[in-house]
């Protein structure tokens, strides 16, 4: 028996014996089962609110779990590919362990930085043989080297920024021919 029906059989008691609810017995232990007969329905409301939210409680426990299966999943697709990479880089080790090759880190053939390579040795020996110059550009005063047949075509772009120079050789030309 719920604490609702409780209250309903002590309100059908309370007609059923016909106590006089004018005495003052009477009104007090009305006034009693009035009070329960309340407090029984606001019980029976939490508890409906308890079970919804231990329902939400359930559905959420199971979200986690799936949740938590998911992650498990993918920590083992990325472990797997971990393992892959590192098999791969392996293979790779032994394969420049065949072919006798280097990997060298330190030249990418850009020439900025190629101190220790030889991979710009010919170009190094042609430019010691022609005439150089050294320009600063007005935009970015990165250092710029070049030689004659650059200077020749009056114009070039900056490497470094990219910006459009122009070489204006007449007053060269003229100091050449006050000289003669």
């Amino acid at each position: 028996m719920t604490i609702t029906e409780k209250t309903a059989y002590l309100k059908g008691l309370l007609e059923g014996m016909a106590i006089d609810q004018t005495t003052n017995e009477g009104k007090l232990l009305a006034a009693i089962i009035d009070t329960l007969d309340d407090i029984a329905l606001a019980v029976a409301d939490l508890d409906d609110e308890v079970g919804a939210i231990n329902d939400e409680m359930d559905m959420m426990e199971e979200s986690l779990d799936a949740i938590d299966e998911a992650l498990d999943d993918l920590e083992d697709a990325l472990d797997a590919i971990d393992e892959d990479l590192d098999d791969m880089d392996d293979e790779l080790e032994e394969i420049f362990e065949i072919l006798d090759l280097e990997e060298d880190d330190d030249c990418d053939c850009d020439c900025d930085d190629c101190d220790d390579c030889d991979c710009c040795e010919d170009e190094d020996e042609e430019l010691e043989d022609e005439d150089l110059y050294q320009l600063i550009c007005p935009t970015c005063e990165e250092e710029i080297i070049i030689d004659e047949d650059v200077l020749a075509k009056g114009s070039m772009k900056c490497p470094a920024c990219g910006e459009d120079l122009e070489f204006d050789l007449t007053d060269l030309v003229d100091e050449v021919e006050d000289e003669d």
